[in-house]
């Protein structure tokens, strides 16, 4: 993983992140709109809202990843996460042990560390230098 950090290996693995946090809420604020108006009243429906909004964040997400060249595994690993959290949070909701204020707030608080497993197992290929095709080290420049 990220076992001999330096600097600029944390640097890097804490930019890939903030880039999935913003992309997810990228997909989120812009395609709320949408679903508002197919579905007027979701947000009085926390399991379905739940995972609509779990649904946008992962289509932005997944947009961002294809723009950077992400396989489909990582992407589909990192959609994942977005919906685990709600996916178990789901059972104590129906068993009315859970509101459906607690279902949303929860769930939003736990796809930070749910991404954070995905991008830990993935982390050699987020910190790695830019290479070319042949595999040597890019002309480009890196951050000094």
């Amino acid at each position: 993983m990220l076992a001999t950090i330096d600097g600029m290996t944390f640097l890097r693995f804490a930019g890939h992140y903030l880039e999935m946090v913003v992309a997810m809420f990228v997909g989120m604020f812009a395609l709320a709109p949408l679903w508002n108006m197919a579905w007027p009243g979701l947000d009085e429906h926390p399991a379905a809202h739940s995972m609509v909004m779990a649904t946008n964040m992962a289509i932005g997400m997944a947009v961002w990843m294809r723009i950077r060249r992400h396989g489909w595994a990582h992407i589909i690993e990192m959609c994942a996460a977005m919906y685990v959290p709600f996916v178990v949070l789901l059972v104590p909701y129906w068993m009315g042990l859970i509101s459906g204020d607690t279902l949303m707030n929860l769930g939003h608080i736990l796809m930070f560390p749910a991404m954070l497993l995905p991008q830990l197992r993935r982390a050699r290929w987020m910190t790695r230098t830019p290479t070319t095709a042949s595999g040597a080290k890019s002309a480009v420049k890196t951050s000094p």
